[in-house]
């Protein structure tokens, strides 16, 4: 049967309505189902099947990007051992969050931790292999958690092949804390686990950033340039005086070195578009303010290498609204970072 870009998804298609299989496309994501470390409100693991279905509904002609779905987009099936990880590491985590990290001593509650955390390494070296694989197979390789703290092994592996690798980072929250609750790989923790552990990370570029502790505020001012965050209140009062987005996403886009990869948690948009997240934050980017932030650094020359999406989290109801929001998240990524490789062009320039 031929495909039709224009028509509607057909029955049992895969991601975007798209009928490659992984060897064949040139666009791999990767599903990871987890979300034990999430501590205020869970169900991000539920997003990538949500963002699959919803992405049935996008329509495959873009306005910015072109074409995207010509290389080729597959998703993977989520691997086996993470729903099982997953069940587990969040019924020992809960017993751990309703303390606060705070475990008395408790045999049991120190156990649990320790489960947790080791749980969470096993998915960072399962996350790294499927990753390298696709990188070394010449795939585009993205991500689909999950929480933030699923997406440390994918970065690790584009950081071993662009070292000198900027991540561009949207997020309501900094992640820089340190083994948040006792968490080691936690959701609050992936952006300092990626500065301490991974020297290939040359910076850091934050944007939207809302919701940190004293303690992260410190992790920027003393990290030497290797952070550079754009918080949203400098944005929203850069726009109250009158600087138009596009000179702000412009010196976004000049803060980043050469290779960019782009670490995305959906509550670095306003709430509105992503009310079910599991941490949700007054203020945050437009949709298509996120966009003209991809947009300024591809055309600043800048080339995209891989990226990931986290934190969507359906309502659990009928309303796919977040599902929605975030399958056309993912595939303005998947467009900006092809256009930026030269695989796909602007209809309009």
């Amino acid at each position: 049967m031929t495909f039709d870009p224009n028509a509607a998804a057909p029955v049992d298609a895969g991601v975007f309505g798209l009928p490659h299989t992984p060897e064949q496309a040139g666009v791999v994501l990767i599903p990871v189902p987890f979300d034990a470390t999430t501590s205020y409100r869970k169900g991000a693991a539920d997003g990538p099947a949500a963002i699959l279905e919803a992405s049935q509904q996008v329509d495959l002609f873009d306005l910015e990007t072109g074409r995207p779905y010509e290389l080729g987009i597959a998703m993977l099936d989520a691997h086996l051992d993470v729903a099982r990880w997953n069940a587990e590491a969040r019924d020992l985590g809960q017993r751990v969050i309703d303390v606060a990290g705070d475990l008395g001593g408790d045999p049991a509650l120190e156990h649990a931790l320790a489960r947790v955390n080791e749980i969470s390494r096993h998915l960072d070296e399962l996350v790294y292999a499927e990753a390298k694989r696709w990188l070394d197979d010449g795939k585009i390789v993205g991500l689909v958690g999950g929480d933030h703290a699923v997406p440390f092994g994918a970065i690790r592996a584009h950081a071993e092949r662009w070292p000198g690798l900027g991540v561009l980072h949207f997020d309501a929250h900094a992640d820089l804390r340190v083994a948040y609750e006792g968490f080691e790989r936690s959701h609050a923790s992936i952006m300092h686990n990626v500065l301490a552990d991974l020297p290939a990370v040359a910076k850091l570029v934050q944007v939207g950033i809302r919701d940190l502790c004293e303690q992260e505020y410190a992790a920027i001012t003393g990290s030497g340039g290797r952070v550079q965050t754009f918080f949203d209140v400098d944005l929203a009062r850069a726009r109250r005086d009158g600087e138009p987005f596009s000179s702000i996403a412009a010196r976004i886009a000049e803060a980043l070195p050469k290779h960019v990869y782009v670490s995305f948690d959906i509550d670095g948009l306003d709430p509105s578009l992503c009310p079910n997240t599991g941490t949700p934050v007054p203020g945050g980017l437009a949709f298509h303010e996120a966009s003209a932030v991809l947009e300024a650094v591809v055309r600043s020359g800048r080339t995209l290498v891989g990226f990931d999406l986290n934190e969507v989290a359906p309502s659990g109801g009928d309303d796919e609204w977040d599902a929605n929001v975030g399958a056309r998240v993912l595939y303005k990524l998947i467009g900006w970072t092809l256009v930026s490789q030269g695989k796909s062009t602007p209809p309009r320039g």
